[in-house]
């Protein structure tokens, strides 16, 4: 879950105001007045949003984050013996960074510690549980869009350290589509250099009575941090969405192999977004968020074509999630 729909290309008729997120305004304008109405799910993670995610994540339908925390601690120690002494952890949309210390603990003297989030106030709030249990680790958090990372901070490179280790968990690589996944992980690779080491976390399951209930659940979670978005657009962008008048919705899509997550509108409606119109048709949706669910083979290939190549993997017994231990080769 965590990140990002294909980004809508077309610009909006009228720039945004200045006193606005341009970005945000930018693709919400954007998403909008596509024919298929769709938004970076990017945006759903904003302190709320992160919030909720982190709630979703102890559900028992939302099997992803305890399957691949059990992974890990299994195989913690083995990536560790990989990566060697004095590694520089990178960490991509690294949110409540609550499997983070299980890498930590297991690394030998790693030497700086880098987490990347979109949303400043829980980075801040994770660093500084982060610090309280490793308090002779240098931090550098760094707020920003990781799927747009081109360079790291000075201490990823400064610091008397080892190889860089990129942690990106919680199978966020689904969130993009596959093109899209490839390029992230080339820039990736270009920003830690070759022979740097990249553990991800990708969901292989194909089971839509598993996966629907996942993003659906029956507290309703998922549906209070899909509409978040909406309460988001409201307080930043001075519109009049009605969450009320929406429905949340996960659709378990075999062609592609993804779930999708809508807000789908109760009934015909006029919606107004930093002055722009937006008519809905009743059943006209938002497309918020993709999970695409990589198989083994699949995901190989994908990685493959980015300048990855495999070094370790780790299942849970049923073959749900995955954990790979990719190297940079080019």
């Amino acid at each position: 879950m965590s990140a990002i729909l294909e980004r809508a290309t077309r610009a909006p008729a009228l720039a945004p105001v200045q006193s606005v997120d341009p970005a945000f305004a930018r693709d919400v304008l954007a998403g909008l007045s596509m024919q298929h109405k769709s938004i970076p799910s990017t945006w759903l993670y904003d302190h709320r949003g992160s919030q909720l995610f982190e709630q979703i994540t102890e559900l028992p339908e939302y099997y992803p984050t305890r399957t691949e925390t059990w992974i890990l601690e299994r195989c913690a120690a083995q990536i560790a013996a990989e990566a060697g002494p004095e590694a520089v952890v990178v960490e991509l949309g690294s949110g409540s960074s609550r499997k983070t210390p299980l890498l930590l603990a297991a690394l030998e003297r790693p030497s700086a510690y880098v987490p990347i989030d979109i949303s400043a106030q829980f980075l801040d709030e994770s660093v500084q549980a982060l610090g309280r249990r490793f308090p002779t680790l240098p931090m550098a958090p760094l707020v920003a869009d990781f799927t747009r990372l081109q360079t790291l901070p000075e201490l990823a490179f400064g610091a008397a350290g080892g190889r860089r280790l990129v942690f990106f968990p919680g199978s966020t690589i689904g969130n993009f589509v596959p093109e899209a996944a490839v390029g992230l992980l080339e820039r990736i690779g270009g920003a830690v250099g070759r022979g740097a080491l990249l553990v991800v976390g990708a969901d292989a399951t194909q089971d839509p009575g598993v996966l629907v209930p996942a993003y659906d659940d029956a507290q309703g979670v998922t549906a209070a941090f899909n509409k978040n978005l909406l309460t988001r657009i409201n307080r930043e962008l001075d519109a009049d969405f009605s969450a009320t008048a929406f429905r949340h919705e996960a659709r378990w899509d075999p062609h592609h192999q993804r779930v999708e997550m809508h807000l789908v509108s109760e009934y015909t409606q006029r919606v107004t977004v930093l002055g722009h119109a937006f008519r809905f048709a009743a059943g006209e949706s938002i497309h918020t968020e993709n999970s695409y669910k990589y198989g083994i083979v699949k995901f190989q290939a994908l990685a493959r074509r980015a300048g990855w190549t495999q070094r370790q993997l780790w299942m849970d017994a049923k073959a749900r999630f995955a954990l790979h231990v990719l190297e940079r080769v080019r």
